[in-house]
């Protein structure tokens, strides 16, 4: 019997990670949930966020009644995981900033961090760095205009590449004669604006999609392997806590990566 799983984003950003989810285990049941009620994640406080989160999500978890729930948010991650855990005795797969193999990565020593705000200031992205890049040069960089962007280009608006450089520019840095090469996408809206992060971008830089991760962390999760390529796609629903319909743009998105959706 394949895995039911539930894909919560604050956006529609989260659907980075369900793509790579579907690669791997493309018979999933999967319900995937943008909370649009409440975007973007990133203007709220911590508290008042928290306490949102976590009531949403025994409402949904009641409803869909997953195997596991992937946090496809790393503002959410950052904040929540802790009282979700001690609350629900399913597993819960976060998204966190991927700071780590960033460090690993980088020759220069200096890396840079994409995030939203929340994200930005969270204790435990702090702890994370502290952790596992005391070596590096860290550059935080908190955008509130990055996803809005990046759900702008998903639905197929026009966004100049100069509102795009704007918000990125400040992780490019020089520091003792070394610049930043390499790049964390710390929002799951972040991967689908990458050629339009290559293209802007002031010198070439690798970026970090923490999506296969989670993805491996999944079937971990689940005890399951990677399913054989050819293995059909099982169809999934996508939803709004707004109530709203999907915006029509989106629907070619949707359908593929196997989500079915009501569309305005």
């Amino acid at each position: 019997m394949s895995a039911r799983l539930l894909v919560f984003d604050s956006g529609i950003g989260g659907l980075s990670v369900l793509r790579e989810i579907r690669r791997q285990l493309p018979s999933a049941e999967i319900a995937y949930v943008a909370d649009d009620a409440a975007f973007p994640y990133g203007d709220w406080e911590a508290g008042p966020l928290s306490d949102h989160i976590v009531a949403l999500m025994g409402q949904l978890i009641e409803r869909h009644r997953p195997d596991a729930v992937v946090i496809a948010c790393n503002t959410a991650s950052t904040l929540v995981l802790p009282p979700l855990r001690a609350r629900h005795a399913i597993p819960f797969i976060g998204t966190v900033p991927a700071i780590k193999p960033a460090a690993e990565r980088s020759k220069s020593g200096v890396v840079g961090v994409l995030a939203t705000p929340g994200t930005m200031k969270r204790d435990y992205t702090r702890e994370l760095i502290r952790s596992f890049a005391n070596g590096c040069h860290i550059r935080l960089v908190g955008s509130s205009e990055l996803a809005p962007l990046a759900e702008a280009v998903m639905r197929g608006e026009s966004v100049a590449d100069a509102a795009i450089r704007t918000e990125i520019e400040p992780a490019f840095i020089e520091v003792d004669g070394r610049r930043t090469d390499t790049i964390v996408l710390a929002c799951t809206h972040y991967p689908f604006l990458i050629d339009r992060l290559e293209r802007v971008a002031p010198w070439p830089v690798e970026w970090i999609d923490p999506a296969e991760a989670i993805a491996r962390r999944v079937l971990s999760v689940l005890k399951l392997a990677r399913e054989a390529d050819g293995v059909p796609m099982r169809p999934g629903r996508a939803f709004l806590t707004s109530g709203h319909a999907w915006p029509r743009q989106l629907a070619p998105v949707l359908a593929g990566m196997g989500l079915e959706g009501d569309f305005s």
